[in-house]
């Protein structure tokens, strides 16, 4: 089992910056891949950012050159660094883990962190 618990989100004016982190604990050395995905009202959770172990850190078109995930492999942590932000950035953002294993994989999910975004 894989425990996620995300902080960093509040309000912010458009334009600034936050940053997310999200903690992990549990089976961590199973992990092969973190990252963070966001769901807005009324619409379907949407990939953010994903960083595995092995191979390239994919974003959302909507963040790409705005936001930079980082990984802090001695503290188990994930990062999100949101810069230029926009009011459709507005979401509840979701740390993600996944194991994969012979057969199938495993997702985990943090519990979510509210992001707003004012104009």
């Amino acid at each position: 089992q894989v425990q996620l618990v995300e902080s960093g989100g509040g309000l912010v004016q458009a334009g600034g910056s936050l940053r997310l982190s999200c903690a992990a604990s549990g089976s961590i050395s199973s992990i092969n891949t973190m990252g963070w995905y966001r769901q807005a009202p009324g619409k379907q959770r949407e990939l953010v950012a994903v960083m595995p172990n092995l191979g390239s850190t994919n974003y959302g078109d909507s963040v790409k050159g705005r936001f930079t995930i980082s990984r802090d492999n001695a503290k188990h942590t994930v990062y999100l660094q949101m810069s230029s932000l926009k009011p459709e950035d507005t979401a509840v953002y979701y740390c993600h883990a996944a194991r994969i294993v012979i057969g199938g994989r495993y997702d985990y999910w943090g519990q979510g962190t509210q992001v707003t975004v004012s104009s």
